[in-house]
């Protein structure tokens, strides 16, 4: 039956406009061609013509170098229960758009017949694309961070649907944290906040609302306070420390853009005004329109940790493509695109690729002279994923293991 007849004229019931699970696996989040190639394919009897499909990017956003892979579990249980053989980098593979000559690199291949999986070519991209641009940005934030914490709570600018994927790929990217307690729940780790404005503000007074969150919540929560609501942040800073003494961690500054100035020189007064009161241990954490453009100024101004919202949960997108690459075991692929099916191999030390018809013999770096490993690997039998899904702390200790061999 055509999708047609039941997606015109009828009224939406639900409260929130999201699809269900049940919804994206039967392709119902696709584009509307594809469902009407399934209709032209299954009358001319050719849904069963066997194809392999290549994921790839022409270039990675804003000329970043590399990019971390991101969104392959959900991929992968998309697929599941179709009729298809799935190739793929493992989740959180650092990647480059083309290899040392120029070819696109292919983060994943889809082999079956068309007609049986065709609808699926939409919801598998978006689900690659936005996460792989999230823990991109992630890993950016984090690599130019170094040993400082990261916190990602960039929820509140995006859909609340999507804060489980928001944050389980910044934490695959490399921050120490995340806000949202369902996002946290799927990155497998505690949520970590500080407190906002409005409880100070309810209180009408900063000293009593640092000493109730002091009072109130148990031990293990850091004891950081926010000190910019109303005074001086160095002057809110002193008191927070007097306040809480002994107990204070940190202190937390969110200056807005308006008022902000050289936010680089308040970091470094506050820090002053501290270390002269034998404050040196607590820590000055900054949040508020930080991104991977200006983060080095307040690393190099002495922050020590960062929370970091819409330049990750808003990251740019990551424009993979999914082509044919062969029909029926022969090359065939439209142009501007690299036909058959390939190997992707990287340089273990440098983290170079090179992209080589399929079953090539094993290159050698041209940089390092040692030989690369062949990085797609098979995740699914007629649609049976046959690998372990890693838990996201050994793909976001992956991803920090490969930031350590590249620079920005």
């Amino acid at each position: 039956m055509s999708q047609e007849k039941y997606l015109v004229g009828l009224p939406w019931s639900r409260h929130f406009y999201i699809a269900t699970d049940e919804e994206i696996k039967k392709g119902l989040t696709t584009d509307i061609y594809f469902e009407r190639t399934r209709m032209i394919l299954e009358k001319y009897r050719m849904s069963d013509v066997r194809v392999a499909m290549e994921v790839t990017c022409g270039k990675l956003p804003r000329g970043w170098p590399w990019a971390i892979l991101c969104g392959v579990e959900e991929a992968l249980k998309l697929l599941e229960g179709y009729p298809v053989d799935v190739y793929g980098l493992r989740e959180g593979t650092l990647f480059t758009s083309n290899d040392i000559k120029g070819v696109r690199v292919p983060v994943m291949r889809v082999e079956g017949s068309y007609g049986r999986f065709c609808l699926f070519e939409t919801p598998l991209l978006g689900l690659l694309c936005q996460s792989t641009g999230v823990a991109t940005m992630a890993a950016r934030i984090k690599k130019k961070a170094g040993d400082r914490m990261v916190l990602g709570f960039g929820i509140r600018r995006m859909h609340p649907a999507l804060a489980p994927m928001i944050d389980r790929a910044s934490y695959i990217g490399g921050v120490d944290g995340v806000s949202s307690i369902i996002g946290a729940e799927a990155a497998g780790i505690r949520p970590t906040g500080t407190m906002p404005h409005a409880l100070i503000i309810v209180f009408g007074d900063q000293v009593k609302a640092w000493k109730a969150f002091d009072e109130t919540l148990p031990q293990d929560v850091p004891r950081i306070a926010l000190v910019d609501t109303f005074y001086d942040e160095k002057v809110e800073a002193l008191m927070a420390a007097e306040a809480l003494d002994g107990r204070l961690v940190g202190v937390r500054l969110d200056t807005p853009g308006s008022r902000k100035g050289d936010f680089g020189e308040i970091i470094r007064e506050v820090r002053w005004e501290l270390n002269l009161r034998g404050y040196n241990d607590v820590k000055i954490i900054v949040s508020g329109g930080i991104d991977d453009e200006n983060i080095d100024e307040l690393v190099e101004a002495g922050a020590d940790g960062f929370g970091v919202g819409t330049s990750i949960s808003n990251a740019p997108t990551v424009d993979f493509a999914m082509d044919i690459v062969e029909v029926e075991g022969k090359p065939i692929a439209k142009r501007g695109k690299f036909s058959g099916r390939k190997d992707v191999w990287r340089c273990p030390e440098c983290l170079r690729i090179d992209v080589e018809p399929i079953g090539s013999s094993r290159p050698s770096c041209p940089s390092c002279g040692i030989g690369m490993e062949n990085i797609l690997e098979p995740l699914m039998k007629d649609g049976k994923i046959i690998v372990d899904l890693p838990r996201p702390s050994d793909i976001r200790s992956y991803v920090l293991r490969q930031l350590s061999k590249v620079c920005i």
